[in-house]
């Protein structure tokens, strides 16, 4: 029952930090209803036992990540009070066609049985298996680092990347 309850909890949370972060006109708002979303998401987490989970999205994502994204908004000075936005109804029309062709997308995939799960084929005994024998970092930091650890250091590059090109941009020309 409890279990329950902070179960409607967190989901309502993650779900208005998500609708705040892509309704909030303010940058650094946008940062933090992000951020508000992903404390829901480990509480989630926390319920499903899913406690390392939990915890390397909180690390990484909320601690890391955003406040990257922070540091970039405010070197980049987003929160201009003037009207930047691109609004209108052609750019409205856009993201309702984008947005109708991905749910229907999602849609045909989960009614066709598309859906692969994320043991990639292995059952349930497979995976118990492998988590009495490496526990549950190992399962999951094994994979990382052995078959993507290409894809790893490639976001590692484009942070870094971002970062520098933020920096680049912010900087004022000398007279």
């Amino acid at each position: 029952m409890i279990v329950d309850f902070f179960f409607v909890l967190f989901a309502v949370m993650a779900i208005g930090g998500a609708a705040g972060m892509v309704l909030a006109r303010n940058p650094v708002a946008s940062v933090m209803y992000l951020v508000m979303a992903f404390f829901a998401l480990s509480g989630v987490f926390v319920l499903l036992d899913a406690h390392f989970i939990a915890a390397v999205n909180l690390i990484v994502y909320a601690g890391a990540i955003l406040v990257l994204f922070l540091f970039v908004i405010m070197l980049l000075n987003l929160g201009r009070t003037e009207k930047t936005d691109l609004r209108g109804p052609l750019y409205r029309m856009l993201a309702i066609v984008s947005g109708g062709a991905f749910f229907g997308l999602l849609l045909v995939m989960l009614r066709g049985g598309h859906v692969t799960s994320m043991a990639g084929g292995m059952g349930q005994e497979t995976m118990d298996a492998m988590l009495r024998a490496r526990g549950a970092v190992g399962v999951v930091a094994d994979p990382m680092f052995r078959s993507y650890l290409v894809p790893f250091e490639i976001t590692a590059l484009l942070l870094l990347v971002a970062v520098v090109g933020a920096i680049v941009l912010a900087r004022q020309k000398a007279p």
